[in-house]
């Protein structure tokens, strides 16, 4: 067994690889002062960089979460090393060798898991590459060619070939002294019937290297149709690999991501490959995966979070690159840099497009164009017929908590304006209202959704949690706030309604679900209606409630019922006077918010458009401000 390496090599390594130019292959560094260099602490979540580097002393402090050491402590932690594995690493990268206290030479048997697999991925990097000029190849160099890269594109990102054998890759790493667990451990190789085998076989292969340019897995393409395997398969999660932990081309971009303050995030290898060859060398993909929380912390660290970074997503224009996106909004708010998403003409992603159009079109594809957000809104607000109250409503039920979401009140403010606008809402404050009370709401809940009782300070009603109605329009959103007017004059009506139905119908039962605009209330009410309307209770309330209960779509509408139905009421007499003062407030507030979507739309007519259609809007416009006036002179007797 090979002893301790030499002190005395130990010290020539520490001394060897400056500690900046290591630290630097994980994050940007600018200066501290003092000689000192600082960034954002790779081993904590931080918003401002504590984390000091001086080259100097060779060591490194972070002020924030405590960690500091020298070059080989740093590594060991980022890498998850141990500390021959360490030194054995740093040794290789200056062209030591190491000597061993009880003899010999560092035997390869003998070095640490995971340089033996970061050794085997290297040899079958350079296996795979020199398999591409094999005859068998030419398939894989076809399709390169008809994708528009050259050998010298091939060569720069290290792409080859896996041939169509059972074994090769597998004998020729036996060979280099890979033991059959190694490679099983290393995910080259899989079990097979008489032994292992190559996991990846005649395809085209992309080797994917980590951030400080080691390669730690591959990328494997499908080139024929007798394959039944995947489009795309990749290395398995091993001790070396994580999929949701690297980046391809993050190795070739991460000096011009730092330099430039800005990164493209495209989907595949060949479109980290047309970006790098059109000059947009600030290109990575994921491997395999959904952009996500610990891509983030890469970008960030190399980014570092000034007010000028620049991320822009390039998502293919289908429906899959469209939902890829909302994802990668999902986790928007992780970033301090601008995000930004750019869709190709016609759907194509920039591999499609260099090759039809060329270079100059992929530059003009990542100018930053749409902000990510405002993509989010359009493709949520798109699913709505804004021509209608209801349709308004729910894109703003549904789009109102991701403006909400934004953590700089005056950029949440001027998002919520823009969201009036494509709703076409003119009263842009209720809308700036609205999201800040959502994000209120979701402050409060620590982002977790509305839940508690409704003890008037907002709560939602007791019961099970979940959607009140899936098969209602805009019926999820902020639990019920009772200081506001609107929802306690609904609570009050729908008391009314379960419990002395005598006193509001018929009358109730023309009410409109889309009359109430707190979600949990517009699913009760449809309840009402489903179980044959609030006439139905005074011939017997005690099938009534039971019949409005069945007729509740879930757990949480059913709770509710029963709730409203045993809770006193706020009016010190409960009679007609006081039933109808409850149906006229909640009816001049749906005639209100009628007029205010009549006038949006005629706002957004225009006087060029169809002049029937003009004057029909006009003509609704002026009956709905009649009734209202209506209601505010004459009350009850109005409805």
């Amino acid at each position: 067994m090979a002893g301790r390496i030499n002190d005395d090599d130990v010290k020539v390594v520490r001394d060897a690889v400056p500690i900046d130019t290591v630290v630097s292959e994980y994050l940007q560094l600018r200066p501290a002062g003092g000689g000192n260099l600082k960034g954002l602490c790779p081993f904590h979540d931080e918003k401002s960089p504590s984390f000091q580097v001086s080259p100097s002393k060779g060591l490194f402090h972070c002020f924030g979460c405590q960690e500091g050491g020298d070059t080989i402590a740093f590594v060991m932690k980022i890498d998850h090393l141990s500390f021959s594995e360490t030194v054995e690493r740093l040794a290789g990268k200056a062209g030591i060798t190491l000597r061993y206290e009880e003899g010999g030479y560092n035997p390869s048997h003998q070095r640490g898991e995971r340089i033996r697999l970061v050794e085997a991925h290297k040899a079958a990097a350079e296996f795979y590459v020199e398999r591409l000029g094999s005859e068998e190849a030419e398939i894989g160099r076809k399709f390169l060619a008809e994708r528009g890269f050259d050998q010298a594109a091939a060569e720069h990102f290290g792409v080859g070939y896996s041939p169509a054998g059972w074994d090769h890759l597998t004998r020729f790493l036996r060979g280099k002294g890979f033991t059959d667990k190694e490679l099983l451990l290393a995910g080259l190789s899989q079990d097979g019937r008489r032994g292992p085998i190559d996991r990846f076989r005649g395809r085209l292969m992309w080797p994917i290297r980590d951030i400080s340019g080691e390669v730690v897995g591959f990328g494997a393409r499908k080139l024929r149709d007798d394959d039944n395997g995947p489009k795309y398969l990749n290395t398995p999660d091993t001790a070396i690999y994580k999929k949701s932990q690297v980046l391809y081309g993050v190795d070739l971009a991460k000096k011009d991501i730092a330099k430039a303050s800005r990164a493209v995030v495209v989907e595949g290898y060949t479109d980290v490959m047309a970006c790098h060859l059109a000059g947009i060398t600030t290109a990575i993909a994921t491997c395999g995966t959904a952009f996500g929380t610990d891509h983030i912390k890469i970008l960030r660290r190399l980014l570092m979070d000034n007010g000028s970074a620049r991320v822009i997503f390039t998502f293919d224009g289908d429906a899959a690159g469209q939902k890829a996106a909302l994802r990668a909004f999902e986790d928007d708010q992780k970033f301090a840099a601008e995000t930004y998403i750019a869709i190709a003409p016609d759907g194509m992603d920039p591999c499609e497009l260099r090759l039809s159009k060329g270079d100059a079109a992929v530059q003009d594809l990542v100018e930053p164009r749409t902000p990510l957000f405002e993509f989010a809104i359009r493709q949520i607000v798109s699913r709505y017929d804004l021509e209608t109250p209801a349709g308004r409503a729910s894109a703003l039920d549904e789009a109102g908590p991701i403006v909400a979401r934004i953590k700089n009140g005056a950029s949440q403010h001027e998002v919520a304006v823009q969201l009036a606008g494509i709703l076409g809402i003119l009263d842009t404050q209720f809308v700036v209202k609205r999201v800040a009370q959502m994000a209120r709401w979701a402050r409060d809940r620590g982002g977790r959704g509305p839940a508690g009782p409704a003890d008037g300070r907002g709560g939602r009603p007791n019961g099970p949690q979940g959607s009140y109605d899936s098969a209602s329009p805009a019926l999820s959103g902020p639990a019920l706030n009772l200081r506001s007017p609107a929802h306690r004059t609904e609570r009050e009506l729908l008391k009314l309604a379960l419990q002395r139905p005598e006193l509001v119908s018929p009358a109730f039962d023309a009410y409109g679900v889309d009359e109430f605009t707190a979600p949990p209330y517009a699913a009760v009410r449809r309840a009402v209606e489903d179980a044959g309307g609030a006439e139905q209770g005074i011939v017997s309330a005690p099938e009534y409630l039971a019949g409005v209960r069945e007729a509740a779509p879930n757990d949480a509408v059913r709770a509710l019922v029963t709730e409203l139905a045993v809770e006193v009421f706020h009016g010190k007499t409960i009679d007609e006077a006081y039933a109808g003062e409850q149906l006229v407030r909640v009816r001049l507030r749906a005639v209100d918010i009628r007029i205010h979507d009549v006038t949006s739309t005629l706002a957004r007519l225009g006087t060029g458009d169809d002049a029937e259609r003009h004057q029909a809007v006009q003509n609704e416009l002026w009956v709905l401000q009649q009734y209202r006036q209506s209601l505010r002179n004459s009350g009850a007797a109005a409805l």
